[in-house]
């Protein structure tokens, strides 16, 4: 009997579709093993996000410390900082379906420290700029490998887990400007972005310390899986590749947010460095709590809640400028809660899409277009308020900018539609699986009722 029993085990593993058994190493780890990688990853998240943000208060200060005639070129700084963080995404993404994911986010936070401890003591404008590139390089190493490791881990319920991991980004893009705005109103800018150097160098090396590599199956360094074409027909190549463009108008108003945001609130309502830092950090502390809300909520629909979330988003964007001084804070959180949320549904939509030996490459590219796309918005909204002129100290003198922004968010609901189209074709039959034989309230098909 137990003869019996065995070969029928082994004969419905041989016969379950390999996207399937592919999946068990990361199933069959125990729950306190993913739980704590999942909270290392957060750690890691929160530092990316930090230093994407911690320059936002710090525009005017910088701006006379270097003696820049114009917005636009002190916004560039954190422009040239996103392009070099996307730009090298796809090359990461291919590194993290072939090699260590562990080793990739550590020697990524390492070199993103780096890249502050050299702003620090910068006394150029071009030597600030190439500490920011290569801020914004380690920065890269991020995401491609700790989205498709989380994914991997957790496949049942991938949006929630990846809203958890989001809390990370929410705890740095609120630590980011609060902590950078509050210690340069006392110290001038150099103080902060050199602590939080230092505080990256102790968050890599405590990673390296504590983080345990995944187990992901049988060497996918050496296995053909890890050649295998991202997409199969030129069709879903196209759905791709517009996904990525219509959702990077999503990432241009995020960006354009908080950048805009920083010179609105400066030039219009006179805010100093610290209550800018305050209010913007309100974008990122809600999000804390809509991104494993929404997250968890999306594995039972993935699309219906992302386009809820950001039709909501596009309207306070546009209320944003046209409310009272007392009330920018409030409607700033609000835009926040709801507009981040949308980030950890969209990722969980795109790796549940495709297959986890091309999870690294497809979330690479995807972050490489739609990054590099929405980045532009950081040097774009500084160059469009240095012609604002006598208008820059109205809030009027913004409305334009604002709507175009809150346009943008709506247009990009096209990509989601895209998204679909991608889960729907790639893989049928494996899909088609998964809904058979997973439970209905932990299905990652979920997400397209």
């Amino acid at each position: 009997m137990f003869a019996d029993d065995h070969l029928n085990l082994r004969t419905f593993l041989c016969e379950r579709p390999r996207f399937e058994r592919e999946e068990e190493p990361g199933l069959m780890a125990s729950t306190s093993h993913r739980m704590r990688t999942l909270c290392l990853c957060t750690m890691l998240h929160a530092f990316t996000h930090i230093y994407q943000v911690a320059l936002l208060p710090l525009y005017l200060l910088i701006q006379r410390d270097f003696h820049l005639a114009k917005d636009g070129q002190t916004t560039f700084l954190v422009t040239a900082m996103g392009v070099a963080y996307f730009l090298p995404s796809y090359g990461l993404g291919i590194l993290a379906d072939r090699v260590s994911r562990k080793k990739i986010l550590g020697w990524g936070l390492l070199i993103n420290a780096l890249g502050f401890l050299g702003l620090a003591f910068a006394r150029t404008y071009g030597v600030a700029v190439a500490c920011l590139v290569l801020a914004g390089f380690g920065g890269s190493f991020f995401h491609p490998s700790a989205t498709a490791l989380v994914a991997r881990l957790f496949p049942e319920a991938t949006g929630k887990a990846l809203g958890r991991i989001g809390i990370g980004a929410s705890i740095g893009f609120f630590i980011g400007p609060l902590y950078a705005g509050w210690r340069a109103q006392t110290s001038g800018w150099r103080a902060p972005v050199l602590e939080l150097g230092i505080l990256g160098l102790i968050g890599a090396a405590l990673f390296a310390w504590l983080a345990e590599e995944i187990p992901v199956g049988p060497s996918i360094a050496n296995d053909n899986r890890s050649r295998e074409k991202m997409f199969a027909t030129p069709l879903l190549w196209i759905f791709f590749v517009g996904a990525a463009v219509c959702l990077s108008l999503r990432d241009f108003a995020g960006s354009g947010m908080a950048s805009l945001g920083s010179l609105f609130l400066q030039h219009a309502h006179h805010f100093n460095p610290r209550n800018t830092g305050l209010a913007l950090s309100g974008i990122f502390l809600a999000s804390a709590i809509s991104n494993p809300l929404f997250g968890g909520l999306s594995d039972r629909g993935r699309m219906r809640w992302t386009a809820f979330v950001l039709v909501v988003a596009a309207f306070h964007i546009f209320l944003f400028p046209r409310v009272p001084r007392d009330w920018v804070a409030p409607v700033l959180a609000a835009y926040g809660f709801f507009f981040m949320a949308s980030y950890p549904m969209v990722e969980a939509a795109l790796m549940l899409s495709v297959h986890d030996s091309v999870r690294g490459r497809v979330f690479g590219l995807f972050i490489t277009i739609g990054g590099l796309l929405g980045n532009l918005a950081h040097w774009f909204v500084g160059d469009w308020v240095e012609h604002l002129g006598e208008n820059a100290s109205h809030p009027s003198g913004y409305y334009s900018l604002y709507a175009l922004l809150a346009g943008f968010v709506l247009l990009s609901l096209a990509g989601l539609g895209c998204l679909h189209a991608i889960r729907k074709r790639e893989r049928p039959e494996m899909l088609s699986h998964r809904e058979e034989t997973v439970s209905p309230d932990i299905s990652p098909l979920a997400d397209l009722r």
